[in-house]
């Protein structure tokens, strides 16, 4: 039905699908599929199929533009020898950002959130000499946090990236660029609405949660 509706299209016409997030396929991670036959088989499949679609490649999602889903990141791979370029919104934030990093106002500070290291992970080492502090909040917080030795409880926390947070800590410290963590957290016992919370300075305990800084 996708690819009828493509074929169909006339000058002018716009074909817009539903999220692709729907699909598994987009967002099984591409150090997975190196690791996995299966998954690198099934997300190439996807991908394949995107890229029939069509001749040109726009990427305009500055916001997603870093993630590695088959949409992303191996639908341009499939579209080798088609034009691949990016969108307005995506060439305005660059040119935003070039001006910014080149010749920034100091101390110049970067404040990270989101809640997961490994899609800052290149971020952050790419400020890292070029910013004086760097403020994370969000859940990626809790990831740091256990880096440096504390207890996280339930907190959201991506222990296969630990060895990579205490690198980036470590060559923070070595360049000078001050990385700060939240001085207290607001725990819970339960991620819900009317939850037991407290506001928690330090360790957090076992069967708690932080939720927000």
């Amino acid at each position: 039905e996708t690819k009828a509706g493509a074929q169909g299209l006339a000058s002018g016409d716009c074909m817009l699908l539903e999220n692709l997030r729907f699909h598994k396929e987009e967002t099984i991670k591409d150090k997975a599929a190196k690791e996995d036959a299966q998954l690198r088989e099934a997300k190439d499949n996807f991908a394949k199929e995107l890229a029939a679609l069509a001749d040109i490649y726009v990427d305009d999602a500055f916001g997603t533009a870093h993630r590695d889903n088959a949409s992303m990141y191996t639908v341009p791979l499939m579209m080798e020898g088609k034009p691949r370029v990016i969108g307005f919104l995506i060439e305005k934030e660059l040119k935003f950002l070039g001006k910014t990093l080149s010749n920034p106002e100091r101390p110049f500070v970067a404040i990270l959130g989101g809640a997961k290291v490994s899609d800052k992970i290149g971020v952050i080492e790419n400020l890292l000499d070029k910013v004086d502090c760097i403020l994370i909040g969000g859940a990626m917080a809790y990831t740091f946090f256990k880096a440096e030795g504390q207890s996280v409880g339930k907190s959201l926390c991506e222990d296969d990236f630990l060895d990579e947070a205490t690198k980036l800590l470590k060559r923070a410290k070595d360049v000078g660029c001050e990385i700060v963590l939240p001085v207290d957290n607001v725990a819970a016992d339960e991620f819900k609405a009317g939850a037991e919370n407290k506001v928690v300075a330090g360790n957090i305990e076992a069967e708690w949660q932080g939720v927000d800084i």
